[in-house]
């Protein structure tokens, strides 16, 4: 698969005319992902069975408290569960143990890979950067159309697992020349303490953090990251309580309030709104959604309008139809929005950046690849006008 993979992307830069350098760019890419895929498999050890249910796993964990002798609070997301000695939190992954909160979710991911960090999606965010992106098993909600529902489902105690301290994802990253370390995949708050120390090593080596995230997180520990968190994609299931009542088992405000907070520390954030059929594709919610951004946030910051796929268990609802995705895109931009684009539909102009000043293609998109990128010092070349974003 991997080879089959590597071929394909070969062709499809052979078949359209791109420059040398693009060219072994994106071959530099595609390789170095299958040379980590097999040095990872003949150089790290996976653990057994027997392995991920030792205690050697845990972790004290951060943001908790006691209630009494036995009973502890996690207070690292909204979920604010109390649990009794010797159980879990909704999540499975917090435990107390004699009265002390730890968690199993620390140096055992089950899935790293090499990634552009237009998969994540972050567009305005070191265009073309190379990300080594990390998951360990588990999240914190439970979302009836999940994408990663084999392992955002399950607990690390369920999954194979590769043994890898924060040091050695850092290292990783360097020795791959990766730009960014992308916690992605499943839903990072259930890993925090692993994001955590991995991020404050990255930070000491150059190497940028970044999260794709629900957003049910807590102000505490979201603040606590931000010290070390460089960027953010906050992902929308829809805009209204009667969404995330139906389809998860979250609910609006606090991932509201995340997203404020990414901009209240200056951090950059970009925003998906996943469009599902006759769930959260209503005009009147859209509307709402997008002047929450820009009341909000800001007129400038990216919004990605992400095409539903059947999953998990919501097989039996068909693909976001291109229509409605258009006039998710085209109402978002009418009512200010500067940088909107549409995902999960390769080759559609709205997946190219253009100057919200004059209307300059800037950026060329081809799937996550990119084709074209001609801002300069962080502006269009055509009219100088500073564009949002982080840029090399």
């Amino acid at each position: 698969m991997l080879k089959m993979n590597l071929e394909e992307k070969i062709k499809s830069f052979l078949d359209k005319e791109v420059s040398r350098r693009e060219f072994i760019t994106a071959l530099a890419k595609t390789s170095a992902a299958l040379w980590l895929s097999l040095k990872l498999s003949g150089c790290v050890d996976f653990m057994s069975i027997k392995e991920r249910k030792k205690k050697i796993n845990l972790k004290k964990a951060m943001f908790w408290k006691n209630l009494n002798l036995e009973d502890v609070q996690c207070l690292l997301c909204p979920n604010r569960c109390v649990i009794p000695k010797n159980g879990s939190g909704f999540c499975g992954i917090r435990k107390n143990i004699d009265g002390k909160l730890y968690t199993i979710a620390y140096s055992n991911p089950c899935a790293i890979h090499l990634d552009p960090i237009e998969k994540k999606p972050l567009y305005h965010f070191l265009p073309s950067a190379t990300t080594l992106s990390l998951a360990i098993a588990g999240c914190c909600m439970k979302c009836a159309f999940c994408q990663n529902w084999e392992i955002s489902q399950k607990t690390p105690e369920q999954t194979k697992n590769y043994r890898l301290q924060p040091l050695d994802i850092v290292e990783k990253a360097k020795e791959l020349d990766a730009d960014v370390i992308a916690y992605t995949y499943t839903e990072p708050t259930i890993f925090y303490e692993y994001m955590y120390d991995i991020s404050k090593l990255a930070r000491k080596e150059n190497v940028k953090n970044v999260i794709v995230t629900c957003g049910y997180i807590n102000d505490e520990p979201f603040y606590e990251l931000c010290n070390f968190l460089d960027s953010g994609n906050v992902n929308l299931k829809g805009f209204s309580d009667k969404v995330y009542g139906t389809l998860t088992t979250g609910s609006l405000e606090p991932i509201l309030a995340t997203a404020e907070r990414f901009k209240e520390k200056k951090k950059w954030v970009e925003i998906t709104y996943l469009v599902i059929p006759g769930y959260s594709d209503s005009i009147t919610e859209i509307k709402n959604f997008c002047n929450w951004v820009l009341e909000s946030l800001d007129e400038f910051t990216p919004v990605h309008f992400l095409r539903f796929f059947p999953a998990f268990k919501m097989r039996n609802l068909p693909p976001t139809p291109l229509k409605t995705l258009e006039k998710c895109w085209n109402l978002a931009r009418d009512l200010g929005l500067k940088y909107v684009y549409i995902g999960n539909v390769p080759g559609h102009e709205g997946n190219n950046t253009y100057c919200h000043n004059c209307g300059y293609l800037l950026i060329k998109r081809e799937g996550f690849f990119i084709s074209q990128n001609k801002i300069s010092n962080g502006k269009c070349p055509n009219c100088k006008t500073k564009i949002p974003g982080f840029w090399w």
